[in-house]
């Protein structure tokens, strides 16, 4: 409409309320903005083999639990910090490099009573999400392939800490942005077809898994 054909008196007062209709479609995009949900931001992780330390504790002959270790794995996860979700998590163990202090025993270990790691050089936790428990913990349903058969396997973890590493350095190089996460979780040996002295009570069935690492963000 052309303001300067109306008589001098109505066309100052088109022009307010043109300005406060403007201004009022203004407020209320910014108010949608801000109300809108926001944008996932998630990132992709790579767990840090300098900083991964993959435990276990079984009972031998009721008088202690064995306290073993794997020191070889890899493993990576998507996160995203903003929602807490988690997906597409992967974790390979190399059974050959199990180590209980005693070489011995190590060896039977990896033979067939045990991890039988000639033939099944891996095992593989994998999960699809997770369920947030806490604010800072979460439920990882996933399942665990060990000896050729999956089983379900619930892990416990906590989120630690998210945050540029002051000390630099990683295999990425640089200073990388570290998420740290502590999980626990447990299985029965048998139920993948491991059932060497079961029976007798010599060696425990339940297997406690301690999971430390800090992962890297790519």
């Amino acid at each position: 409409m052309n303001t300067s054909m109306l008589p001098s008196s109505i066309g100052p007062l088109l022009r307010r309320q043109a300005t406060r209709l403007a201004g009022a479609a203004l407020l209320a995009v910014a108010a949608f903005t801000a109300a809108a949900p926001a944008q996932a931001q998630s990132a992709r992780y790579e767990l840090d083999p300098e900083h991964l330390s993959i435990g276990f504790l079984v009972e031998h002959v009721g008088y202690q639990k064995i306290l073993g270790m794997f020191r070889a794995a890899k493993g990576s996860y998507t996160f995203d910090e903003a929602t807490a979700q988690l997906s597409d998590v992967r974790i390979e163990v190399d059974t050959a490099s199990v180590f209980s202090n005693h070489k011995k025993r190590d060896d039977h270990l990896k033979g067939p009573d045990f991890l039988n790691s000639s033939e099944f050089p891996n095992m593989v936790f994998t999960a699809t999400g997770a369920k947030k428990t806490g604010e800072r913990t979460f439920e990882i349903a996933g399942q665990l392939e060990l000896l050729g058969r999956k089983q379900p396997l619930v892990l416990q973890a906590t989120w630690n800490k998210s945050a540029e590493s002051p000390m630099g350095g990683g295999f990425l190089g640089g200073k990388p942005y570290v998420m740290g996460v502590s999980a626990r979780g447990s299985f029965k040996r048998s139920a993948y077809g491991m059932n060497y002295a079961v029976a007798n009570g010599w060696v425990g069935d339940e297997v406690a898994l301690i999971i430390e690492f800090e992962a890297i963000r790519k």
